[in-house]
């Protein structure tokens, strides 16, 4: 852990957005003594969507990261069936070609011990600002500008409200619309807007009652993918067994009326209904007590990143983490996940960047645009290769993607190897490269610094003329150097 020199200004870190991604990274900096403060823009903690899952990466990232965060998480988390004897199956059935009630199953994966497990979004976010002290969270900052005005001073960042703050480094985890982004690039960058994936999601909580109605008791009680043509539904219990939690998957072959600008739309009822009314009982059943338990249903928009994504997740001290700097669609169920890797890899090369400053090898500028270019080169190959396999898995599921279609052995391989790289990621590998990458940078950096110190020194160095009498065989002359 690490202390800033006497000598320098007490360093403090910026995070701009309160969502799972941004509270976890506080955490993580506060478990590694890095002074920090967050900056969320709603006036209360009002998490979007319902329920989430955490991949078995994101678990093993979230404990090395800030095992206060974890045992948060496994506060609010809801095991497959029984909590004593978890079902660690992923459960794909057949919820088209369906004869009375009964779903086929298709095909199974297995996620490992509590692989894969569910909980409402805001329990979490409740939990993790609970460990958060009340002075590092400041509520109503809705991001106006942020401004890196050189190593010699903090980062400006201005609000709306007319405030300012100031800070070393800057982080955004402002989500797919992120405001830091927008910034960095500009507002003509291709990257400031996600674009439309022709997909919509309905979401919602059920009582667990209604899911037993419409599922029977095993199905209620344990995650499943109900597949089918062009759409398919996940039911995954959540709050600790009370309730399920809904994700419907309805084709949109239109652009999205209000772009990215805001994501989501009241549905209409009847045309919910409608469009699972070709699939079996089940579905149907889970789509109606959607529908009758939700006094609103949205539509949610399905955008990400795939189209246009971020060339860097870095510049100068400003950097994004989660879906801010690589925004998917949720087929993976990977987002949330990808973004605490992130921050293991954020918090890891800042508290070697600050020990570098302890020993007096670094500025605190010089080690944090180090370190962020250390996270940039880290992270970005395997984050922006999820936003393409999560379009791809939603092709999978729904029967439509070329290379596998309705055939049922080739969608399991699709599954199996592009899960299996995403839950067999080896984040110990990962924070031992990034802290490799840092020291590259920095001596890099350090290097490059020496020699344009050099080059100044020989500049200005003052050339004395020199006149030097030659004498020899020749005639005599006079030769001015200089």
């Amino acid at each position: 852990m690490n202390n800033p020199t006497s000598s320098e200004q007490p360093f403090e870190v910026a995070v701009v957005g309160g969502g799972i991604i941004g509270l976890s990274l506080v955490l993580g900096l506060l478990e590694r003594n890095i002074k920090v403060k967050l900056y969320e823009q709603t006036s209360a903690f009002n998490p979007i969507g319902a329920g989430i899952g955490l991949t078995p990466n994101a678990v093993r990232a979230l404990r090395l990261l800030s095992p206060k965060a974890l045992e948060a998480q496994q506060k609010v988390t809801t095991a497959n069936g029984d909590p004593k004897n978890p079902n660690d199956w992923l459960m794909y059935l057949d919820g088209y070609h369906v004869e009375e009630a009964e779903e086929k199953l298709l095909f199974q994966l297995y996620s490992g011990y509590r692989g894969f497990e569910g909980c409402v979004r805001s329990d979490l976010v409740n939990q993790l600002v609970q460990l958060i002290p009340e002075e590092i969270i400041h509520l109503g900052k809705r991001l106006k500008h942020v401004e890196d005005r050189g190593d010699d001073e903090k980062v400006l960042l201005e609000f709306e409200d007319g405030s300012t703050a100031e800070a070393d480094a800057v982080i955004g985890c402002d989500g797919i619309k992120s405001k830091v982004r927008r910034i960095m690039f500009g507002v003509d960058h291709p990257c400031v807007e996600p674009g439309y994936n022709n997909q919509y999601a309905l979401r919602g909580l059920i009582p667990m009652s209604r899911a037993v109605e419409a599922l029977g008791e095993y199905k209620a009680h344990n995650r499943h993918m109900h597949l089918g043509p062009g759409s398919h539904v996940v039911t995954i219990p959540v709050a600790l067994g009370k309730m399920v939690n809904i994700v419907a998957f309805i084709p949109d072959h239109d652009k999205w009326s209000n772009g990215s600008s805001k994501l989501t739309a009241v549905a209409d009822k009847e045309e919910v209904v409608k469009a699972f009314s070709h699939f079996g009982a089940p579905v149907r059943g889970i789509i109606q007590a959607l529908v009758e338990t939700s006094p609103t249903l949205n539509k949610w928009a399905i955008f990400d990143m795939y189209e246009n994504p971020a060339p860097t997740y870095a510049k100068g001290r400003i950097c994004l983490s989660g879906d801010a700097a690589h925004a998917s669609s949720p087929h993976h169920g990977a987002g949330v996940g990808m973004g605490i890797e992130d921050n293991l890899a954020l918090c890891t090369v800042l508290d070697e960047g600050l020990a570098s400053v302890s020993r007096g090898e670094a500025t605190h500028g010089s080690a944090v645009r180090a370190a962020w270019t250390a996270f940039d080169l880290t992270r970005r190959e395997r984050t922006q290769w999820l936003v393409s396999s999560s379009r791809v898995i939603g092709e999978v599921l729904e029967w439509r993607y070329e290379d596998s279609m309705d055939d049922f052995d080739k969608c399991l391989q699709e599954l199996t190897w592009r899960s299996h790289k995403i839950w067999n990621f080896d984040e110990k590998a990962m924070v031992q490269s990034s802290i490799a990458e840092y020291k590259s940078q920095i001596e890099t950096r350090t290097s490059q610094s020496h020699r344009q110190d050099s080059s100044k020194e020989v500049t200005n160095i003052t050339i004395v003329p020199v006149v030097a009498e030659l004498t020899g065989p020749e005639t005599p002359r006079k030769v001015t150097v200089g």
